[in-house]
This record gives structure tokens, sequence and C-alpha cells, in this order.
């Protein structure tokens, strides 16, 4: 991998990201066939209400940088599954507010176990020091290009 220039260890950089992006999702639809249920989208925003707690469904589709009817259709699938409460606004009864039930949150914590069982399995000879350095230069780089794009909205973190 001959780099001539500083801009190519950029693009490197976001090649090697797009790659572990990649795995990991190739990690999710695996997990996912082997137990269907849940489709990882809606897991996926099931963990940002757990996380972020009860709000609209505008607020998710803006912190999640898709189209509310997106964000619609997963509501649906996560209430129809009892993963969800929704309670209308107090200020306006016309909207609701959604956040992550119990039951939400007990499927929550059995998809994380999995998933630190397979990081745990793929980063075994990695120590914490090792983890920790990288989670703060990932988390520093993207906080930079949440900037560039000129947006601080931070998108849902799915492995908390």
């Amino acid at each position: 991998m001959g780099l001539d220039n500083a801009d190519d260890v950029r693009v490197e950089l976001m090649h090697e990201l797009k790659t572990a992006s990649q795995l990991q999702h190739a990690w999710i639809m695996q997990a996912w066939q082997s137990e269907p249920g849940l489709h990882p989208a809606a897991a996926m925003l099931l963990s940002d209400l757990a996380k972020n707690g009860e709000t609209r469904p505008s607020e998710l589709a803006k912190r999640r940088l898709v189209d509310l009817s997106v964000v619609s259709r997963q509501i649906s699938q996560l209430s129809a599954a009892g993963l969800i409460d929704r309670r209308p606004a107090p200020e306006d009864g016309r909207a609701s507010l959604v956040s992550a039930s119990e039951k939400g949150r007990a499927e929550l914590a059995r998809w994380r176990a999995g998933y630190i069982e397979f990081m745990e399995k793929a980063l075994g000879g990695w120590d914490d020091e090792r983890v920790t350095d990288l989670t703060t230069r990932l988390a520093e780089m993207n906080a930079d290009l949440r900037r560039a794009l000129g947006s601080e909205a931070p998108l849902a973190d799915t492995n908390k």
C-alpha cells in the first residue's frame, strides 16, 4: 500500500473505517439471521431511546439523520413487539413521546452481551489501554467529522 502524500493516508483511513463498519454490519446481520426477530435497524433506534430517554419521533429522526417515515416504521415494529412505551406529548396531544420499555431494555441487554462476546473474540489480543486509545482517537475524529458536516447532532450509539 504505497501512500504518496498526506491526502492518501486520510483516504486510506476512511477506507479502513468503511471496512470496519461493513464488518460490524456483517456480524449484526449474522446474529440476526441466527436468531430472527427485531430488525437490526429497529434495534439501533431502541438503543438510541434507551441511551437518550423519552423523545418525539421527529427528534429521533433528526438524531439518526433519517427521514421521519423511516423512524415511524421502526417505532411501529418496536411497539408491536412491546419494546417501547408511547404516550401523548403533554404540550401537544397530536404528537407522541416514545421511550424504551422494560422489555426493550432487556432485549438490548441480550444484544449487548452478544456484541461484547463478539468484540472480545475479535480483539482478544488487545489490552484495555490499546482499545481505549483507539476509542479516544475515533471519538475525536468523529467529532471533527460532525463539525465538518456542520452537524453537532450525535448519531445513535448502538454499542452501549
